[in-house]
């Protein structure tokens, strides 16, 4: 159905692809793998019309095709589910769902009635539900992922490209995407998969070609493959085990107290500490409340009410002025949208916040603001474009270590990290492992939001669930089973753990 021969492509003087050749046959789920910068993304996005080769040729169902855009290729029966969110914020579900063909009466009006029940059907169609007329700016990352996956099923592509389609889905809502997968390979679709995630590739793609530094490093069938071999071709070499230095120490006093914290924006009566030189991770369901705790305690939410305080001293709620003077700081869950200015240049992004430090009387200092911020940066190894280029040209690990490198320069006492480790590829997850570790070791505090088990339970000294907004237990780590965990996070029983 796909083959691609000799792709080559360029961005500036990066070479994002070297020569690339693949056929994926008819009926079959394949999967494009490689580190954050390999060429995965790029060459689907190729396959989608949304980049053009540079050398090369593209062949759909035997035919040569050179799409010139997304809606060439959706023409030809090609469409892409992407791992950046786009949407009309301001705008329905349903209306979202029907962008570029609105249903009409008498062919002027809004046919509201058939708008509502054709998103009703798509989204029943890949197995969820939602209220069609709310605004997609009231979703979560994870519902707005859910509907981007129903707009591009609805279109009855012979060929769907998945670019980290789970990155922003619970375990619940990957199970419903994986089983719609398979229907759709029973009934003759092709798919590409892009991920990290290896599980999830072995369990549902009969194929699996890797990407390094933009060449085709191997192609394994799926059931000859495994973690090893994987991670293997994807890095050139093996990966040595991750311990956490931090967990050999003693925790010291506590650095951020929290009591009785609350906001009708979803949670309630939290108790919590996170004491010096300690990781705290907390588990819990998408909706259990945990990003609105995180967004609260850095100041983002003028309803919440309760105790912060950090080094015994009250914090103002609902500044974030104020929550950045006592020293905390937050990696938030969406770093394209919440964490970076995408526009702006990678040096900028990594000062955003201190700019009063390269102020030179009432000019900005652009060479001393370059010049800390790629000391800063090598500090965390950020590898991609220059200084001033769009911090949305590096791949998304790399965008991650510029906004952790701008809390590890501000020294935060504590950091708060919400999934960060979200959508970058195993070597990028573990050079951000090794960061936290190194800043509990330093003895600031970390509170690691995560909706990946192993994640929490591998790096945390402590384990606490969430669960409908309220904090439901408080493991140590020698009980923090992965069973007890889940049960806590399924049925909310507390634990009489410290």
């Amino acid at each position: 159905m796909i083959r691609v021969e000799g792709v080559v492509k360029h961005f500036g003087g990066i070479t994002a692809l070297r020569d690339v050749s693949l056929e994926i046959p008819t009926g079959e789920c394949h999967a494009l793998m490689g580190e954050n910068g390999a060429g995965k993304s790029t060459l689907a996005k190729i396959m989608a019309g949304i980049h053009r080769a540079d050398a090369g040729s593209v062949w759909l169902d035997g035919q040569s095709v050179d799409f010139r855009s997304p809606a060439d290729a959706l023409k030809h029966g090609v469409a892409m589910v992407h791992q950046e969110l786009a949407s009309c914020p301001d705008l329905s579900i349903a209306e979202n769902l029907s962008l570029g063909g609105i249903p009409r009466r008498f062919g002027i009006f809004v046919d509201r009635e058939a708008l509502n029940r054709r998103a009703r059907e798509q989204l029943a169609a890949i197995g969820t539900s939602l209220d069609v007329t709310q605004s997609m700016s009231s979703l979560s990352t994870a519902q707005e992922q859910l509907v981007q996956i129903a707009a591009a099923v609805a279109t009855g592509a012979r060929v769907l490209l998945f670019d980290e389609p789970t990155s922003s889905l619970s375990d619940t809502e990957a199970e419903s995407l994986f089983e719609l997968i398979e229907r759709l390979r029973d009934q003759g679709v092709t798919m590409v998969y892009v991920s990290h995630r290896i599980p999830e590739v072995l369990r549902l793609c009969d194929r699996v070609h890797v990407l390094r530094d933009g060449a085709l490093a191997g192609s394994l069938d799926g059931e000859a493959a495994d973690e090893l071999s994987l991670v293997r071709l994807m890095i050139g070499r093996d990966l040595e085990p991750f311990v956490p230095r931090h967990l050999e120490g003693v925790p010291g006093e506590p650095l951020l107290e929290v009591r009785g914290f609350s906001s009708p924006n979803g949670f309630h009566e939290i108790d919590l500490d996170v004491r010096a030189g300690e990781i705290v991770g907390i588990a819990g369901l998408v909706g259990a409340g945990r990003s609105a705790l995180t967004r609260a305690l850095f100041g983002l939410d003028s309803a919440a009410c309760g105790r912060v305080r950090m080094n015994g001293r009250e914090v103002r709620l609902g500044s974030v002025r104020s929550a950045m003077d006592a020293g905390l700081g937050l990696v938030p869950e969406d770093r394209k949208r919440q964490g970076l200015v995408l526009g702006m240049g990678v040096a900028p992004n990594q000062s955003l916040g201190a700019a009063e430090r390269f102020r030179r009387g009432l000019l900005m200092s652009r060479e001393a603001e370059s010049r800390h911020a790629a000391q800063a940066l090598a500090r965390v190894a950020v590898k991609g474009h220059s200084l001033h280029a769009p911090v949305a040209e590096l791949s998304g690990g790399n965008q991650q270590k510029v906004v952790l490198s701008r809390w590890l320069d501000r020294e935060a006492r504590v950091l708060i990290v919400d999934e960060p480790t979200r959508g970058v590829d195993v070597g990028a997850k573990l050079a951000i492992h090794g960061l936290l570790d190194d800043l509990a070791c330093s003895g600031a505090g970390v509170l690691l939001i995560s909706s990946e088990l192993p994640e929490v339970l591998g790096l945390s000294t402590r384990v606490g669930v969430m669960r409908d907004g309220r904090l439901v237990a408080m493991f140590d780590r020698s009980e923090a089973s992965p069973d007890r965990v889940l049960a806590a996070m399924a049925s909310g029983e507390r634990s009489s753990s410290s």
